[in-house]
């Protein structure tokens, strides 16, 4: 009897052994996600914990939705959507793709519309003067004070990037961080502002919009993208006030924004930024332009290869991977997970070093540097160049270098497909 026993003992125990074996062999590359494919992180939001206010501001209301519940000594991700759009249109494909799930849980959400973009605004009133580009950032911090919100990681498209820049210098304190996606921080010149009053004679206003949005490669090749963004701006947008929002843009005055330089007092922002671009964008040189004036060693350019004007929308993966990445290095987030893009890019990763040999996270002959944030650890990261500032990617891979631990480690950027 004692013999049976021992040998059905030793069969569970071989048995057992064998399962452990096996199962260290599963690859568990993907894991049912917690949002299905065909819901949305905002319509789940929605159902539990969304507000949605007119906020009564210095110059003005403003349409604010909030999602999520603000946590303690952590900022809030406030967006600025661009002209033509509403924050749904701008931002939803972005917020609502599975990449962006890891990051809604650490951080609420602040969505603002400029007055009168909203869905189902109503028109102003006839003589309404509407607030200039510099009187919308003075109205954001009414904005966080209605919520209670501290500080914030904000994120801008267009005529958004341009807001919360101005909003950031006049307020360094409530900025911890700055996405911004085709930002131009010039005042309309005298040619583009002959160029705004002659396409205004001879294009509708949708047509205006479009070619402010996307490239011209991009609106003959993707018609089905223009032809969606043309009929929102007409069904949906009040056609009025969207006039006056364009007009308030064009009429922006420049950032006049300097690099620093060694005891040389400079206007510049004080908060790690990320500019992002696509290569087919009409924004292209303007970012370039808004790059070379700010602190190298604050600063990340990110040109995305393959991509037009709304890299949120054509490319909401590859720009969430990115963001985590940004937070990471300023120090939350820090035991992230690696997104669906980083594991199946880690599979090739031991041949692409191979074929690039010593060049590996920099990019030969363009030189490389490394920065440091003061009370957020430090990062290295790496960008080709255009001379000696060593700004423009112009490779054809995402590296993104996790952080491990409880602070900020080296991080090399470059994003392109």
């Amino acid at each position: 009897m004692w013999r049976l026993a021992k040998n059905a003992c030793w069969e569970v125990g071989k048995l057992t052994g064998t399962m452990a074996r096996e199962l260290q062999d599963v690859d568990l590359a993907e894991v049912k996600p917690l949002v299905e494919r065909d819901e949305t992180i905002t319509g789940l939001l929605q159902e539990f914990d969304v507000q949605e206010q007119d906020v009564e501001s210095l110059h003005g209301t403003v349409h604010v939705t909030l999602c999520g519940t603000p946590k303690a000594k952590r900022p809030v991700i406030l967006t600025y959507h661009d002209i033509g759009m509403n924050h749904k249109t701008c931002y939803n494909p972005l917020f609502n793709s599975e990449d962006m799930h890891e990051i809604t849980q650490h951080f609420s959400v602040c969505h603002v519309d400029a007055p009168g973009q909203h869905d189902g605004a109503a028109s102003f009133p006839a003589g309404y003067v509407y607030p200039s580009m510099d009187q919308l950032a003075e109205m954001i911090p009414g904005i966080l004070q209605q919520f209670g919100l501290k500080s914030i990681i904000g994120m801008g498209t267009g005529a958004g990037a341009y807001i919360l820049t101005r909003f950031a210098l006049n307020n360094p304190e409530m900025v911890e961080g700055l996405v911004l996606i085709n930002i131009n921080p010039c005042a309309e010149g005298w040619m583009d502002w002959a160029a705004t009053k002659i396409s205004g004679w001879t294009q509708a206003l949708p047509d205006m919009v479009l070619s402010h949005l996307f490239g011209k490669d991009e609106l003959q090749s993707h018609e089905e993208v223009a032809h969606t963004y043309r009929k929102h701006i007409v069904d949906d947008m009040n056609q009025s006030n969207l006039h006056l929002f364009i007009n308030a843009y064009n009429s922006r005055r420049d950032l006049d924004i300097e690099r620093p330089m060694p005891a040389v007092p400079a206007v510049t922002l004080q908060c790690p930024a990320l500019l992002v671009v696509g290569d087919n964008s009409p924004a292209v040189d303007a970012v370039v332009e808004c790059n070379s004036k700010l602190d190298p060693t604050k600063t990340t350019l990110l040109k995305m290869a393959d991509c037009g004007g709304l890299p949120q929308i054509s490319q909401p993966a590859k720009l969430a991977e990115a963001f985590k990445y940004f937070v990471q290095g300023m120090g939350y987030m820090p035991s992230a997970s690696m997104t669906r893009l980083m594991r199946s890019r880690t599979a090739s990763g031991s041949s692409v070093t191979s074929q690039e040999g010593s060049r590996s996270r920099s990019h030969t002959g363009e030189g490389s540097r490394s920065r440091s944030h003061t009370g957020e650890g430090s990062r290295s990261r790496s960008h080709t160049g255009e001379g000696s500032r060593g700004r423009s990617h112009t490779d054809t891979r995402l590296d993104i270098t996790p952080n491990s631990g409880d602070t900020a480690g080296p991080k090399a950027m470059e994003l392109s497909s």
